[in-house]
């Protein structure tokens, strides 16, 4: 990398004021094997029409969800989006809006933000919520910094079924701090309680329960929360929002924290982002939260107005005096998912939710009478779950399926060597007994 900004004055100007001799000095704490050694191989020039002509092909070589089956999950899901989140959402005045510190300039989004979090305070029942996280990994890791500065303890219990990637950011953000991460292991898919209550003392900050888990389990949510309850660390809740419409609320247990991954609300898959983090805690913790917070008023004539509240602005431009990394927003996906919830209401997020749960159980009865496959886990799940593959490996079933036009699921030995041989599977509302069916034809193909 040495070869970057080497001869620039400006550039080594700037190493100069920050104590580093060199670019490669800079950037010595990125691992060496993702490091450019070389330039940018880059192709000459072309007009627009070629140009545009260009990105077509490119484009059209993408497999995406419209043009097939899809049954993947993992933290990412292909819900029915109705269209008018689309048609409220991509108005200007919410498109192009940013952080509305005027507030007299800003009503109508802040009315936005503010419904967004009233609906998010409804589905997980806690008292209040910001506007908004940037997706679930980042809004773990701000929950747990919450915790910390709370309790001023040293150490998180996360359970090995809370999703990877999360686990990961969350380590990444406290890499940096005297603080350490216990993992509690599974027992029979779920997590292990009776390791839980032994390793949970007073120098636990939080600790951490997804539900369903990233197996898709339904853990005893109700029982966790009595064994942390006595201790004065914090319970954090990962929810899966569409859960809620068949679940019991996180709020319902006394959790400290519910957050979660928005995109199921309205929000499209997107090949990966971008994406929206749901933060909900307790009152007790309003002022601690990350992010921005709405709140409603009334103006000097006494008519209902909106604005940024309970928070100085050093939260967002002055970060070492802040409480939260969050200097952004979502906002225009919080919009989405607030339009999305709306539409919807209380009777569809049920139905959504228990159309999801019914086709999933309906697919997995299916799949496991198939000679070759069976249920990994004999526990209760909602809309995902793990399938052992005895006769062919997850690659061989996922490829084979793929050139059927079916997206099969997501192969766990990515991040589970003991689950190598497991697939994990998702079903949303929009799969047909069609689709499913059909699905079911095609395992059984598999020679």
């Amino acid at each position: 990398m040495s070869y970057i900004g080497t001869n620039d004055k400006q550039a080594q100007a700037m190493l100069d004021k920050i104590g580093v001799k060199s670019i490669d000095e800079l950037f010595a704490p990125v691992p060496k094997e993702i490091q450019l050694t070389e330039l940018l191989n880059l192709p000459a020039a072309l007009d627009d029409i070629s140009l545009q002509r260009h990105l077509r092909e490119l484009a059209s070589k993408n497999n995406n969800t419209e043009d097939n089956i899809s049954f993947l999950g993992a933290g990412s899901y292909d819900h029915y989006i109705p269209p008018v989140v689309d048609d409220l959402a991509n108005q200007s005045a919410f498109v192009t809006a940013y952080t509305p510190y005027q507030a007299e300039a800003s009503q109508g989004a802040l009315q936005a933000f503010y419904e967004y979090q009233t609906l998010i305070c409804q589905i997980t029942a806690m008292d209040v919520c910001n506007s908004s996280m940037y997706e679930a990994g980042s809004a773990l890791a701000e929950a747990v910094l919450l915790a910390r500065d709370v309790t001023s303890a040293s150490k998180v219990i996360v359970t090995e079924n809370v999703h990877p990637e999360y686990r990961s950011v969350l380590a990444t953000y406290l890499s940096s701090l005297p603080m350490t991460i216990e993992t509690i292991p599974r027992a029979n898919g779920v997590t292990d309680m009776k390791m839980l209550g032994e390793k949970l003392d007073d120098d636990v900050a939080a600790v951490i329960i997804q539900q369903p888990d990233f197996l898709g389990l339904i853990n005893q949510l109700d029982k966790i929360a009595d064994i942390v309850r006595d201790k004065k660390a914090l319970l954090i809740v990962i929810a899966d929002p569409i859960s809620l419409g068949l679940l019991k609320p996180p709020g319902s247990f006394d959790v400290d924290i519910v957050i979660g991954e928005g995109q199921p609300l309205g929000i499209p898959q997107s090949f990966g982002g971008p994406y929206l983090g749901l933060f909900a805690a307790k009152e007790k913790y309003l002022r601690r939260l990350p992010g921005r917070l709405v709140g409603a008023t009334v103006d000097e004539q006494g008519n209902r107005a909106y604005c940024l509240t309970l928070q100085t602005r050093e939260q967002h431009i002055r970060r070492e005096r802040a409480t939260s990394n969050i200097c952004s927003n979502e906002g225009l996906l919080a919009i989405r998912a607030a339009i999305y919830l709306s539409a919807i209401g209380k009777s569809g997020l049920k139905q959504i939710a228990n159309l999801c749960f019914q086709k999933a159980h309906y697919l997995a009865n299916k799949i496991s009478q198939l000679d070759g496959y069976e249920l990994k886990f004999d526990k209760p799940f909602f809309k995902e779950f793990v399938i052992v593959c005895k006769k062919h490996s997850p690659a061989e079933i996922i490829e084979f399926a793929r050139k059927a036009g079916i997206f099969a699921g997501v192969d766990l030995g990515r991040w589970y060597p003991e689950l190598s041989d497991c697939l994990l599977i998702a079903v949303t509302e929009k799969r047909t007994k069609e689709q499913i069916d059909n699905f079911v034809e095609v395992l059984g193909q598999i020679k």
